[in-house]
């Protein structure tokens, strides 16, 4: 790694280190992808955080060695309007996985807290809701038997005004 222009650490990794790195990450993925299959496992992975954060770039590094009958993506579009009337989790409930699967959720039911309360696509009312049920929902998706893992993506101000800065590489 070297010095930025202005002084500060450089964080990007060089094409040949960050290769060789995603190639160690992947095959682990596929190590865990067998585990999971052979445990008849349910693993919930949720990425959530700042858009252009870097959620799709990550869920897309994931999947590029996974079997997709194991791993499956989940980007749920805005609630329609049927949805809208139901229990909030409802629309969560058929996209859980099954014994031997892995299902990664681009943004989730905290969409309630974070999306939905800034945009005003929620009530007051549904928000002190959300914030009263999401550890019950979350306890009870755990004690189901599902693995729940959470992922917060963040890119700072600073970062995020960078043109590229998604990228991994300089």
């Amino acid at each position: 790694m070297s010095k930025k222009k202005d002084g500060k650490k450089d964080t990007k990794l060089d094409r040949k280190t960050f290769d060789k790195q995603l190639k160690k990450f992947q095959t682990e993925l596929v190590k865990l992808q067998e585990w999971v299959k052979h445990e008849g496992l349910r693993v919930v992975v949720v990425f959530e955080g700042r858009d252009a954060a870097g959620k799709g770039g990550v869920i897309k590094r994931i999947m590029e060695r996974v079997s997709p009958r194991v791993f499956r993506v989940v980007a749920l579009p805005a609630p329609s309007d049927r949805e809208k009337t139901q229990f909030y989790y409802q629309r969560y409930l058929t996209h859980l996985p099954a014994a031997g699967e892995v299902v990664l959720f681009d943004r989730s039911w905290y969409n309630r807290a974070g999306v939905e309360r800034v945009m005003g696509f929620c009530t007051e009312k549904q928000y002190q809701e959300f914030m009263l049920t999401c550890s019950g929902w979350e306890r009870a998706l755990v004690e189901s038997g599902i693995i729940l893992i959470k992922y917060w993506l963040t890119v700072d101000n600073e970062e995020q005004a960078t043109p590229g800065h998604g990228t991994p590489c300089s």
